[in-house]
Formats: structure tokens, sequence, C-alpha cells
């Protein structure tokens, strides 16, 4: 052995010892796959976002992702999320973006990094600051100067803050690929020649920041080379990349769906995933992304609209971090056979020959090793093929996996794991309520300002609160009589969306409220109105803001009209003209009553009474943590809509009160799953569960404060902890 034998001897030894080794590697590629440092290789991912779970959390999760045989964790960077205001950057908590690529590298994973800045991903406004929106001449995502420079600025911000931490996989970081945009095609399509032009500068601008490593555009079939386009879908086994110089790749393979408040609960059977990811195998495929691995939870004010708090997305892990079985499992052995497979896969290109109408077989055969993958494609009867002399019985809509040709180790559709059904437990906690009823607003109140005409509200909020008050007076002289003696007159309002509340006098006369498909809404009701000034108080509130959509930046939210009221004798009155008077956000935002000294700022209301069923209104109570280390949740099925803070830490909308609407039935997943096929829990809550971090919390004396909107019932609510049936 001489002297060079040794000393790489030695460095594997030291790189294994500390599972993170120094050694700057080169990532490149070719037709086949990624090649890092001179190796091609078969990459499997899981999406895992930083801010949906907790830093604390993180760990678990990066270790439960390699112990289920992933490569690589693939995650967006959240540009709102790290420059809330311009020039302003945030990288704490949930935020700390290098912590977590730090913390993926300990693990011995890879990086996928999609940095954007545009991330969709049902995150409100897509990821993309609303301060940008009120830039002069601003125009997102296509060939806009200000747009151009905004981006480039923040995407360089990104690239030489992981070059500074030496992060990339080419100075011994372990980040191997880089996304600029996100899923632009379909946008440059409509967009036309400004979107063509902006696709051009993008990558452009990317390649110019020299980050060493490839850079990828999901669903850009134009991507300009050497930038490699890639597929998101439920299916990408005949996607082509459009150089055939670049590998085949597919950045999210969605494994179920997000849920919408008003929608029923989505899900994805793991037969269907495993059989998307052995198809997309067999047919070249190389580098294969689980969107998502685990989906998390929508903390704060993230969600985009209507988007719901949980983002579970029937991922393989939950939203609580605990592996879904048999999901979790059975896809750790597929990513076991596709392993043994891996040094054949990526040396050779396939044989495929027909085994039946439906059914073939791929063959990967090298000098010194073969792999085979026998297909069915029939969804609905299973089939015996032959196969190199000896039978093998397929199911429907399956692959077998033969890492030697002769054995099969594994099927999409036979399913070994056990099914393990998680429940949540009430624990013993007991919560002793408090309550303050917010009044509704006057004219007179501070804060307030008068306007001609009805405001778009995010222009006045800046997003930075969900409510936004619109205040006028309704003034009926003794002269003026009803249409019909003793009858009322009717109140229509029209409003870009998202939900509002109407108060008339102080009182409560009704909600309406849209939904991820309409999120324009109308109120049209009779209301009571007395001779004299009557208080008409509209309460706008979003749920979130749009993350999709050509130009969505110019979308409108809350009260824009037409507003009137029909019914006086004096003919229909258009109120959208009127003076009105505006409020940004609740009394109680203002006074931080969600936090631990905002809290003791107003006189709470005790006991027997605790107001119930009551808008406007705000309630307190304190709790221990519970023993032991199970995920915690709040179970608020008796609660209307609002928010929720856990010492302070806004845990997200609640709004169980919206009814899951779908189609509810048998799954039908054979080769044209969507997420429309699989739904359940329809005519129930789309979410009444809401994750409690348990690094949130502190042994005794936590405080729960809750806004609820439109009313419900505190005594309902209950802890609970998330267990194994």
């Amino acid at each position: 052995m001489n002297f060079s034998d040794k000393a790489w001897i030695l460095l594997a030894i030291l790189c294994f010892s500390s599972l993170i080794c120094s050694i700057k590697a080169v990532v490149s590629y070719d037709h086949k796959a990624l090649i890092i440092n001179g190796q091609r290789r078969i990459l499997l991912s899981g999406s895992i976002h930083y801010p949906r779970s907790t830093p604390e959390m993180w760990p678990d999760l990066i270790k439960k992702s390699k112990d289920g045989g992933l490569d690589v964790i693939q995650t967006y960077v959240f540009w709102n999320g790290h420059e809330p205001s311009p020039g302003k950057y945030y990288f704490g908590d949930r935020y700390d973006l290098v912590k977590f690529i730090k913390l993926v590298q300990k693990a011995g994973l890879y990086v996928s990094l999609r940095i954007g800045p545009y991330v969709c991903a049902e995150w409100n406004f897509g990821g993309i600051p609303v301060w940008l929106k009120y830039v002069p001449g601003m125009v997102f995502r296509t060939d806009n100067e200000p747009f151009k420079i905004a981006m480039q600025k923040f995407t360089k911000k990104i690239v030489d803050m992981i070059k500074e931490e030496k992060l990339f996989e080419t100075q011994g970081g372990p980040i191997i690929l880089s996304q600029i945009e996100n899923e632009y095609g379909p946008m440059e399509w409509e967009i036309g020649s400004a979107g063509k032009a902006y696709t051009k500068w993008t990558a452009a601008m990317a390649l110019g920041l020299s980050t060493g490593v490839p850079w990828v555009m999901c669903k850009q079939d134009d991507a300009p080379y050497p930038i490699i386009n890639t597929c998101n879908g439920f299916y990408c086994e005949g996607f082509k990349p459009n150089s055939d110089k670049q590998p085949k790749m597919w950045t999210e393979n969605w494994t179920g769906w997000f849920t919408e408040f008003g929608g029923a609960l989505p899900n994805r059977p793991v037969e269907d995933i495993a059989f998307s990811v052995a198809r997309f195998i067999q047919n070249g495929g190389s580098f294969m992304n689980y969107y998502m691995y685990h989906g998390g939870t929508n903390f704060d004010r993230t969600a985009g609209v209507f988007v719901a708090t949980s983002y579970d997305y029937d991922a393989p892990l939950d939203e609580y971090g605990l592996p879904r079985e048999p999901k979790y499992s059975h896809l750790k052995e597929l990513h076991k056979v596709i392993k043994l497979c891996e040094p054949t896969l990526v040396s050779v290109d396939p044989t495929i020959t027909s085994l039946g109408d439906k059914q073939e077989a791929h063959v990967f055969k090298s000098k010194t090793s073969c792999a085979a993958f026998l297909s069915n494609y029939d969804p609905s009867y299973a089939a015996r093929v032959m196969f190199r002399g000896f039978p093998y019985d397929l199911p429907p809509w399956s692959v077998s996996i033969l890492p030697d040709c002769k054995t099969e180790f594994y099927n999409t559709a036979k399913i070994r794991a056990p099914t393990i059904l998680m429940k949540m437990v009430p624990t013993s906690t007991r919560f002793s309520w408090e309550s303050y009823n917010e009044a509704v607003p006057s004219s007179n109140d501070a804060g307030t300002f008068a306007k001609d005409g009805l405001l778009e509200q995010i222009s006045m909020t800046r997003d930075k609160t969900d409510y936004f008050w619109y205040l006028t007076d309704i003034t009926i002289s003794s002269n003026e009589r009803f249409l019909k003696t003793g009858d009322d007159p009717l109140l229509t309002i029209c409003s870009a969306g998202h939900a509002l509340h109407v108060f008339v006098n102080g009182q409560l006369a009704g909600t309406s409220y849209g939904g991820l498909s309409s999120l324009k809404l109308t109120f049209s009701q009779k209301i009571k109105l007395h001779v004299g000034v009557n208080k008409l108080a509209l309460l706008s509130t979003a749920v979130g803001l749009p993350n999709a959509g050509v130009h969505y930046e110019t979308w409108n939210t809350g009260v824009l009209g037409p507003a009137t009221l029909n019914g006086v004798n004096s003919g229909t009155w258009d109120m959208s003209k009127w003076k009105w008077s505006y409020k940004i956000g609740t009394k109680g935002e203002a006074m931080s009553l969600h936090t631990m000294t905002g809290s003791s700022s107003v006189e709470w209301i005790e006991e027997s009474f605790v107001a119930k069923k009551q808008p406007l209104t705000w309630y307190k109570s304190s709790f221990d943590t519970p023993v032991g280390n199970e995920p915690l949740a709040l179970d608020m099925n008796t609660m209307g809509k609002g928010h929720v803070w856990v010492n302070g830490h806004n845990i997200g909308r609640h709004w169980p009160a919206y009814t899951a609407r779908g189609n509810c039935g048998r799954c039908n997943y054979g080769g044209i799953y969507n997420e429309k096929k699989c739904l359940s829990k329809c005519g129930q809550s789309s979410q009444r569960l809401y994750h409690v971090p348990r690094s949130w919390l502190k042994p005794f004396g936590n405080l729960l404060v809750i806004f609820e909107e439109w009313g419900g019932d505190p005594s309902g609510i209950s802890l609970v902890k998330r267990t194994a049936k």
C-alpha cells in the first residue's frame, strides 16, 4: 500500500466518522443523470419547507427522511418571509435557512434549493412580498424592469449568503441543484413575447451568479441551455427534457394535495405513488422528488388564498412529523430496491419488450449486472406474464422490480407494511375561559379615516392584518317610507372577497364568504332599519392572498361595490360613492391581546359570564403542558372563524365552521388520478385540528388566545395528542 492509498483511506475514515466531508465535489450531468464527483446518481428527494415546521422539528424530520431512503431534501426559499419590508432581512427561527441546510448536511443528505424567488406553494402571495406590489411601475413575473431588479437583488442575496457559508456542493456543502423561477412555462404561454424575454433574462441572470451547480426550471419547455427543464405532476414517465444532453428529472411528484377551507380532504394511495415512481425510473428518470415528503403547517398568516392552516398534503411524514403508514414504509422499500439497481440503471439505457396487451418489460443489462421492471398498465385486471421463461403475477396498475432480472424484490401494488392508524386522544387539560367582546367601531374611533367611495382592502392594510372595516351611516328620515309597510329594505354588498360580516347598529346582520374556486361574494339580505341614523359596519376579512395566476398582483380584495339599498320609496340607493370611514384591523390586534402583556390590558369576563356564540369575541385561557412527547393539537370544532395564538405564536387561521364539499367515494386512481379522485370527510369540517408545536410551550402557564369573528363556543375546545391507535 503506497502513501496515496493510505491518504485516501484516512480521508474516507474521517469523512465517514463526521458524516460531513469537506471535499469539494463537481456537479454536472449528462443525458442519463446528475453526475456528482464523477459518479452518475439515481437521486430520491423529498420536499420539506423549513417555515412550515419548527427548528426543533427539523432534525427528526431530516432523520426520518434519511431513514426512509431519501438522498436529497428539497425546499423553496420564501422571499416574503426573509424580506418582510424593503431591505430588511430576516433569517431567524423558522426562517433560518442556513441552519436548516446545515442540519441536512450533518445528516449526510444533499439539498435541492428552489430559490424561485416566486414559489407558488399555496403560500401567501406566492412568496413574493406584498410591498413589492406597490413599487412604482411594478408588474410581476414578466419583462418588467422594476420586478427584474428586485428579483435579481433577492436571488443574489440568497446565493451570496449560501456561498459565504460554503454550502454549494462545489464548496464542500450539500446543495447539488438550484432552481430559478417556478412553473413559469404556462404563464409565459399566456403572456407572450414579454414572457419569453423574461425567461431568457431569468436564465442568464441565474447562470451569471455562478453557483457551481446546475440550475433547473420546472415546467419550462423552452428553458435555455444549460438550464434543465423538469417535470411536475402526478405522473412524469412520458416527460422528456428539451435537450438530449440533459437528464430526466421530476421536481414535484404530488403525494396528495393541499386542503382548502370549504374543500374535502384529498389523499393519494401509496400504490399509485409507488407505481408512478417505478414507471418514471424504468423510463430513464434519474431524479425524483416527492412534493411533499412532509407538508407541515401554515403558521401565522402564511397560507395562500383559502388554503387551510394544515398543509399535511397526505405526505409520508404527516403534519406532526410522524410516519404515515403504510405510505412511509412502502415507499421506503421502493427506495431500497431502486438503490440495489442504481449501478445498472445509470450505466445503460433500457430495452423495452411487450409482455402482453398492456404489459411491458424494461430491462437494464450491463456487462456485469441486470435489472428488470415488469409493468401492468391495466387499471382493473391482474396479469400473469412470462419473462425469461418464468411466470410473474402482476396486480392491476403495478410494476414489479427485479434487481437481478430474476427475483421480484418489490411490487408497487403489494403492500407488506402494516397500516397504522393515528388518532387524536384528549389530554387531561381543562380550559377555564375568559372573554372580551370587541365593540363594532364607529367613525369617531381613533385610527379611522374617511374617503369618498369604496377602497381596495390590501392597498390599505398592506396585508398586515386580515381585517378591514368599512363604516357609513344610513339615515332614514321620518318622511321616508319603505315600499311595503313593515317590509325591510334589501341591502346588497358585492365584494372581491374573501369573507364579509355585516353589522347594523352594532348587531351582526349576516355573513357571506367565497371560496377558492370563486373568491368574489355577494351579501344580499333584508336588514332592520329605524327612523334616524343607522350605523352600517362591514368587516371585510382576507383569507390569505392569491399565490398563482397571470398577474395575480392586480387582483383586488375587499368591498368594491356595487353597494345598494333597495326598498325605500325614493328608489334604490347607490351607496358605492358615499363617504365611508375606514379602520385597519381590530381593536384587540392593536392592543396585542394575543401577547402576555396585551392580554392584561383589558377587563376580561370570567366563568359563567363568558360570552358564547358572539361575534368579535376574544377568548383566553392558560394551561400546563401535558407530559410526554406526543404531538399536540387543538380541537376547534365548536368554533367559527378567526385566529389562534399560543404564547404569542400564531398557529394559524381557524375555520372549522366551513363545511367541506366534494365528491367523496371510492378512490379510482388507475391512470387518471387527480386530486378530485380520492376525497374524504365530505360534509365535515375542512379542518378542526390545529397543530400546537411543543417547542412553543412552557411546562406551566401557557397562554392560549383566540379571536372569534362570528361566534363560537369555547367550552367545546380540547387539547388532544396524536398517537397510534
